[in-house]
This record gives structure tokens, sequence and C-alpha cells, in this order.
């Protein structure tokens, strides 16, 4: 009887760690692509010899309320060895040798246990899998119901470019064209360019998620496609875009503008050079020119005074000022990234649960101490200076500031001691210094 590989079966045990080591049981971590901090956990993880499922909540989003429930945390990540939850990155790195030994020890001496942290429920069962004898289906990437409408749409095809014939390929403005027929064009634009920036952030970020070589990203060809793809932002629609939208697509396109600059201009390294990035660097979108400065404080701030700017972004007349948001969003601060050390991880944003997302964001950020430190005996809250610069988006007064920081932070220790302080009356609020380095590793 010929000998036949299960694929399936081969599959599922490689994604287990299961042919990594003899332990019995697992660690896994509930992580998002593209985060710094659960890069820099599962390269941790992944000296101790021991099976690591890394399960992307970004992708299984029906796992997060049981991950919440799990944890009392809605970060990322989130680690179990075996059913010992250890908390987050910070948390692991924070782990004395002899604990970090023992729960090493447990992963690999102890069966997983029953009420272990679940996984994501298989696309097919082992059975099925084995009667298609060595095919099996891959977990559907998100983007896969698009390539099946560019399929259906005739978008698809080949072209050639001087002397070189590409197949099943589309130029950019056959794709426009095509968005604009059939599809919401804005929506559609943000998540292909959003993808395209963050597979190419996530291939060259360092393994400790704390900086990115943009020397790298500059020469790799998907840069290129996406500088093709940015020219089309001019066609977009803005004005029908809901406040949902455009939280997500604003957002996405400020982040991925600050790299692109980055790899076109080079990192701003003084006060004068980081004025001129962006007041200068900026996108044609829907006809209109939107700087970084445009996008952050006359878009998402509600059109705001930014820090050094003498008056708004928008004047009354200004035709942008139809695009910005009502009222000002407080909760963008710790979703956009300007390239620098301080600034919160860079991530991706959808308008479907915008808010959501949002929220997890500024909760991951006031986590960190070096966002967030509450000295009990001092009775001191030392906070980034990002509350300091946009002070009146967060109430105006030491006591509002500390009010919504309290809001806004998930259930923790420092949670704990920030009501105990609030509660004491008499706080200090001192702000902690803010690190303007480049997150380039070059």
């Amino acid at each position: 009887m010929p000998f036949r590989i299960n694929w399936y079966k081969l599959l599922i045990q490689l994604k287990m760690g299961e042919f990594e080591s003899s332990a019995l049981g697992r660690v896994t971590v509930y992580s998002i692509q593209g985060c710094p901090h659960c890069i820099q956990a599962k390269a941790t993880l992944g000296r101790f010899e021991v099976p690591v499922c890394d399960v992307d909540v970004g992708r299984h989003p029906e796992l997060r309320t049981r991950v919440k429930e799990l944890t009392g945390r809605s970060t990322v990540p989130q680690i179990f060895f075996n059913n010992v939850h250890i908390g987050g990155n910070d948390d692991l790195q924070k782990l004395a040798p002899e604990e970090l030994q023992r729960l090493v020890n447990l992963v690999k001496e102890e069966p997983l246990p029953a009420d272990a942290p679940p996984l994501p429920e298989k696309n097919q069962s082992e059975d099925s899998a084995r009667e298609t004898d060595r095919e099996f289906t891959c977990e559907r990437d998100e983007l896969a119901d698009l390539v099946e409408d560019f399929k259906h749409g005739s978008v698809i095809g080949n072209h050639r470019k001087g002397l070189t014939l590409y197949k099943k390929s589309f130029s950019g403005d056959q794709l426009v064209d095509w968005l604009q027929k059939e599809k919401d064009m804005a929506a559609e634009l943000s998540l292909l360019l959003r993808e395209m920036i963050l597979k190419l952030f996530s291939e060259h970020l360092s393994a400790d998620g704390k900086s990115v070589d943009y020397k790298g990203m500059s020469v790799n060809p998907a840069f290129e496609r996406y500088c093709e793809l940015s020219i089309q932002l001019q066609r977009v629609e803005l004005l029908s875009l809901s406040r949902e939208e455009k939280l997500a697509f604003f957002i996405n396109i400020y982040n991925a503008l600050v790299i692109h600059g980055y790899l076109r201009l080079g990192a701003p390294t003084n006060m004068w050079q980081r004025y001129r990035f962006f007041n200068y660097v900026s996108y044609l979108i829907g006809g209109e020119v939107f700087t970084l400065q445009d996008i952050e404080n006359g878009v998402l701030r509600g059109n705001r005074k930014g820090v050094a700017q003498l008056r708004r972004p928008f004047s009354k007349t200004d035709p942008r000022l139809q695009v910005a948001l009502p009222d000002a969003e407080p909760l963008i601060h710790f979703a956009l990234n300007c390239g620098a050390k301080g600034c919160p991880p860079i991530k991706t944003y959808t308008p479907q649960d915008i808010d959501s997302q949002l929220r997890t964001a500024a909760e991951a950020f006031l986590e960190n101490d070096d966002a967030c430190v509450v000295d009990s005996g001092k009775r001191e809250v030392r906070l980034s200076q990002i509350f300091k610069w946009y002070k009146a988006d967060f109430g105006g007064t030491d006591e509002k500031l500390l009010k919504w920081v309290l809001e806004h932070m998930g259930d923790s220790p420092k949670k704990t001691s920030l009501q105990g302080v609030l509660s004491a009356g008499k706080i200090k609020v001192s702000f902690l210094p803010y690190d303007w380095s480049s997150n380039s590793t070059h």
C-alpha cells in the first residue's frame, strides 16, 4: 500500500508546533498582524523550544469576546502557558527567570488541560480533508472575496508594459474605473492601501518590534506598487463618507503617508525638519491636497489648531472643511503614528468597528509605562506628552484629563492604583519625556 501524507493533519501539527519539541502542552498567543508588541513577544517565546500557537484575532474576531472574558483585557498580545494566563508582552518581559522556567516546564511536562484557551475552528474536518487526497483548504484571506470580484469583473487580464507581458494583472486606471463603477471606492481603495502598507511594515519590522527597516522597505517591489496605487487617491469621493469611514480612511492614510514620506525624504531629525515634514508631505485626495497636519488637525480633530500652529488648518471658505469631523475625536491620538519611537504602534483600522478598535488602541497605549505611570506614594500621575499637547481634546483640565484616562484604561493593577490616587484627592500631573528619535533601523 503506497504511503500517503495527510496534508491537513500535517499542516495542523506544524501550526501547533508538534514537530518542534516533545512538549505535551502549548503556549497560546492572541495577536494581531503588524503589532510590534506581539512580534517581540513571539520572538522571545521562540527561544524556549516549546510549541507556540499564534492566533490572529484580527482574522478571527469571533474569538475576541472569549479572550476578553478569559483575560479581562482587550489588548494584544495575550499569552497563555497551557491554561495559565500571564498577560501581555510587558508581563512576559518582566517575568523572573525562575518563574519563566516553571511555565516552560509546565508546557513541556503537563498535557494541555480541558480549559485551555480556544483556537479558531478548522475550516474543514480531518476526514473531509482526507477525501481530497493531498489538497487542503487554507484559512481564507480577508482579500479573497475582493480577488473573486476582480475575476468576475474582468479586471484581471494580461497587460504589456514595454517589452514585458504581465499575466494575471491589471493597471491602476482599470482598477479605479472598476472601483468607481462597482464598489465604494474610498473603502475599497483604503483597504487595498492599508493591506499593502501593513504587509510592507510587517516584513521590515525588527524582531523586537521597536524599529523599521525603511531602506529595505524602499527597494521592495511592493512599495512601487503601493506608490502607483496611492496616485489614485485623487479620484476618491470624500463627501459621501460616514464618520466611521472617515476615521478609518484618514487614520490609515495618515500612517501610510508618514511611511511614504520617510521612504522618499528620510526621517526628520530636528524640530524644524519635523515642522516642514508634517506641513508639506501630502497626498492629493479627492481633488484636494491634504498634508499630514491637515489630516490630523483639520479632518480628525474637527479643524482645531495643532501644536505650534497659529490658526486652524481650514478657513471657512476652504472646501476641505466639508470633510472635517464635526468634533475632535481624542482616540485618534492612540492610532496615529508619526514615525517616532514615542508614538503608539502602527495598526490598521476598518469602519465596521472603528470605535471599538480605537478604544482598544487607547487601552494598549495606557498599559505601557512609556505612556502612563501612577506613583501612589508621591500621589503623582505621569503621562505621555500627547496628553499635554492635546489637552483640550481630553477635557482641558488636569481633573478632566485624569477622569478620561481612568475611563479608558483596561482593568489592571495600574487602573486600581489610579482609582486610589484619585479618591485621595490632590494629585500632581506631570508629563514624561517624549522620544522623538526615529524608529528606523538605520
